[in-house]
């Protein structure tokens, strides 16, 4: 202890002799995304250290302190912007972009006092149910592994009681209900170990070095997203330093080990490039005795403003692969058996060019052109007579899929005045997808040698189209009522229909601290691949009898309340109602709805001739209290009370295997600054609750006669696991050199910190012939170090 202390101190010492750092970043109309020359950027501390931005919108304020600063953008005919608490570093530039709002009365000048604009989305016609993501947070908060998507887990409306995969349940609704975006192009799932249909997977292959402040939106979307039903993640890339070369060097135990570089090009441009390698294996947190092996790249180029517009070109790159050897299995594995080898294969890719052009001072257009891959394959062994002399091994399962991409998507701004914008678009995705799966589950033994016949179940080579035209407009009414309104349309070539949705919001704020907003979105979804392309032995014929299903429907309806009870507070309240209609149900009377689907590696291999007459509706009340960080700490506080039910063609009513009940978050860390005060131990926490995952019962009967489990359809998603609990705890320290432009930072994260047994899974074993439960990962230390420079 005397030893860690004095190390403490020594290091706390490093920022005897004055640091500074420096805030970089562009800033830009909130809807045209044109750049506001002559801008005045103010630091709050000392306002005679001043920024003006230039023809492109860039700005840079030098030679500010080491620590947390806040500053003021004005411009004139705009809010005024206030950026808060902005941790800046001496081995790196903060970047530190601002969209502007223009004033309701450009003679007048709006300054924003309430606290930081965080809660706000990027996307100013998302007026319901939307916050945007900061990276900060994906890094700060306890238990988060650096990544994005468990970040939201955080959020009212989200639950994820499962610690072995980072899918997102908005509100009660499948994990395929939701929308990835990479600079608005949507993309596959971009995980690693991701497989065909699903949106999540244990290890997220987005980085959070990479990425610029982006938005996560849970119900009636505006019109410019579309093809989703529970909620889109909008993701945005930062550009790199156009001033300085700048470099980054990390590791994690679940963020791998890492390299960033970044730095000007050419004239006006910049680079950003990134890789890492996972190191979740090395250090035992993958939750399995296997070793998962995954590493991705990824970049962003800005080719900065020429006489035609501006280009940047982005990309990932990912690959993963596991080996999982029956031999090396523990008994609680969560992911593998003694009687099973199994090799799997993951890759995620994608690549995207965009080009913004302003047409003159009112209105731009941005138009991007991508591609995107993802593939996955598995070869399973099975071990037949496992443990006895007729021990016999026999190819099992057989996955090969791939899924690729083309899209192009154009999207007009134009801002008429401050009191009417448009938005509107047009996008194109050509998919092509071969997939094939062959197995032995579930299947009889139609040839007589004593083991189930090795069936084909998939085999396609399809190629389809999913257009969406739409158009929304933003209507200031008056100063305090805006109309947000528009039209998405939809055309799904598979089934060839075509549908529309209309699209609306409506926000009041009464006064500076209270708002009211009401919310409607018609949305519709394609049912996921696995089952469209499901085949059926018809007379020996194999046959897509799912591949005509409808668009599952979905109304939403929200309802929010808005109060800001202090400078840096702020209280949101949202209740919302989803109707569902259209899924994907037996035809015969049964307990099965697609909307059950999506939260595990694969899709049901035996639902055959399904039919779009299944409902299901989703209901609930959220409450959000945060604490937005100042004077060295914050806070955030989310429920959920919520209702998640599905109607299968027996027509009775049953609750949703993601009908939780309740989830609640409770957040908060403080910083302290050390030695010169320049540098900072930090604490987070973190605790979080929800109902246990229901789920269907065995018929062990059934499943030992069989020798694979047989569950009781007639009793569906009836049982519940016990509630979910999980504490996480973080400690670190930043440190900035006083000689060179370096800063360090070192963390340890206490994840279930109480070593709570949540529950995995009760299941079937064959070995032991009876039902078992798993329990997910126990008690880990996550631990990270970072060198920026």
């Amino acid at each position: 202890m005397k030893k860690f202390l004095f190390i403490l101190l020594v290091f706390s010492g490093v920022g005897a002799l004055a640091q500074t750092g420096a805030i970089r970043g562009r800033i830009t109309d909130n809807i045209t995304d044109q750049p506001l020359e002559g801008a005045t950027v103010i630091f709050l501390a000392d306002s005679t250290v001043t920024a003006t931005s230039n023809a492109n919108g860039d700005y840079r304020l030098d030679n500010l302190p080491v620590g947390r600063v806040s500053l003021k953008v004005r411009y004139m005919g705009y809010e005024t912007f206030l950026l808060a608490d902005i941790d800046v570093v001496s081995g790196k530039d903060v970047p530190a972009d601002v969209r502007m709002a223009e004033s309701y009365n450009t003679l007048d000048e709006v300054v924003l006092t309430a606290g930081p604009s965080k809660d706000k989305p990027r996307n100013k016609l998302a007026a319901v149910s939307a916050r945007q993501v900061s990276v900060e947070e994906i890094t700060k908060y306890a238990g988060g592994r650096s990544d994005v998507a468990r970040l939201a887990t955080n959020f009212a409306g989200v639950s994820a009681p499962d610690d072995s995969r980072n899918d997102i349940v908005v509100r009660g609704n499948s994990p395929t209900g939701l929308l990835w975006r990479i600079e608005g192009i949507p993309v596959p799932n971009p995980n690693h170990f991701a497989s065909l249909g699903t949106t999540g997977s244990p290890v997220s292959a987005l980085n959070a070095n990479m990425m610029a402040n982006s938005d996560f939106i849970t119900s009636a979307f505006p019109a410019e997203y579309g093809n989703a039903l529970g909620g889109v993640f909008d993701i945005a890339f930062r550009k790199g330093n156009s001033d300085n070369y700048e470099y980054t060097l990390a590791a994690g135990a679940f963020s791998g080990a890492e390299a960033m570089a970044e730095g000007p090009m050419g004239k006006e441009g910049s680079f950003l490039v990134n890789g890492r390698y996972g190191l979740a294996g090395t250090v035992g947190a993958g939750g399995t005795s296997a070793q998962p092996n995954y590493a991705d790249f990824s970049f962003n180029i800005d080719f900065g403003k020429t006489k035609i517009g501006s280009f940047s070109l982005f990309g990932i790159a990912a690959r993963s692969y596991i080996d999982f050897r029956g031999n090396e299995v523990d008994e609680d594995d969560l992911f593998a058996a003694k009687d099973e080898n199994m090799d799997v294969v993951s890759q995620f890719g994608v690549l995207g060019l965009t080009h913004s052009v302003a047409l003159n001072d009112f209105s731009s257009v941005k138009t991007s052109i991508g591609g995107s891959f993802s593939g996955n394959t598995v070869e399973q062994e099975r071990i037949f007579n496992y443990g006895t002399p007729e021990a016999n091994p026999l190819p099992y399962a057989d996955v090969d899929n791939n899924e690729t991409r083309f899209t192009i998507s154009s999207v007009y701004n134009a801002k008429f005045s401050n009191r009417f914008t448009l938005r509107s678009g047009v996008m194109l995705e050509q998919y092509s997808l071969r997939a094939e799966l062959s197995s032995r589950e579930r299947q009889a033994d139609n040839d007589g040698d004593g083991y189930e016949d090795f069936v084909n179940l998939i085999d396609t080579d399809d190629n389809y189209t999913v257009f969406q035209p739409y158009a929304q407009g933003q209507f200031r009414l008056v100063e305090s009522l805006v109309l947000n309104a528009g039209l998405h349309a939809q055309y799904f070539s598979l089934n060839e229909e075509f549908v529309a949705e209309p699209r609306a919001s409506l926000t009041w704020t009464m006064t500076p601290s209270h708002s009211i907003s009401f919310g409607y979105g018609l949305h519709h979804q394609n049912v996921a691949a696995p089952l469209l392309f499901l085949n059926e032995n018809i007379g020996g014929n194999l046959v897509q009898t799912n591949r005509d299903l409808d668009l599952v429907r979905s109304n939403h309806y929200v309802v929010g309340y808005d109060f800001r009870p202090g400078n840096g507070w702020r209280t949101k309240i949202e209740a919302y109602y989803q109707d569902i209609s259209r899924a994907a149900v037996e035809a015969t009377p049964g307990s099965y709805s697609s909307l059950t689907e999506g939260a595990d590696f694969g899709f049901s291999i035996d639902k055959f001739g399904l039919v779009s007459k299944g409902t299901g509706h989703n209901m609930g009340l959220e409450l959000t209290v945060e604490k937005f960080l100042s004077d060295g700490w914050y806070g955030l506080a989310t429920g959920s009370l919520f209702e998640a039910k599905y109607t299968g063609s027996d027509g009775i009513e049953r609750d949703s295997p993601f009908n939780n009940g309740y989830v609640f978050n409770i957040l908060g860390g403080k910083e302290f600054k050390v030695g010169s005060g320049r540098n900072v131990i930090f604490v987070d926490s973190r605790l979080s609750t929800a109902g246990g995952r229901h789920y269907t019962p065995v018929d062990l009967q059934a499943s030992q006669a069989a020798g694979y489990e047989i569950l009781q359809d007639d009793k569906a998603f009836s049982q519940q696991y016990d509630a979910y609990f999980r504490m996480d705890l973080k400690f670190g320290m930043k440190l900035n050199s006083s000689r060179k432009k370096v800063s360090h930072q070192f963390y340890i994260d206490l994840q279930n910190v109480t070593n709570n047994e949540n529950v995995f899974a009760r299941e079937y074993n064959r070995l032991t012939n009876r039902v078992d439960q798993v329990d997910q990962i126990g008690f880990f230390p996550d631990f990270g170090y970072k060198v920026q420079f």
